[in-house]
């Protein structure tokens, strides 16, 4: 499985990836090991997907970072996992 994932990091951003170890990456980003996120921790996992093929995970990736209407939406699924992060679930 290859996954797609969405991290909040300490200042409120989200950080969209994609991994073939999903625990494996989650703790590359815990330790700091990951240069675009290791000023902003903690992190935390807010959501994933699994995909089959790394190439539906890349393409999904790609999609959600360059259309702003597919990430708004995103969000909006999630809308109170990502409340319950700040507390306010």
């Amino acid at each position: 499985m290859v996954h797609l994932y969405i991290l909040k990091l300490n200042n409120g951003q989200l950080y969209i990836g994609f991994s073939k170890d999903l625990r494996k990456r989650l703790k590359e980003h815990a330790d700091g090991k990951v240069f675009t996120t290791k000023k902003y921790l903690p992190v935390e996992l807010v959501y994933y997907e699994g995909y089959v093929s790394w190439k539906d995970a890349y393409d999904r990736e790609k999609k959600l970072k360059r259309f702003g209407s597919t990430y708004v939406h995103l969000k909006k699924r999630i809308k109170h996992s990502l409340l319950e992060l700040q507390g306010r679930g």
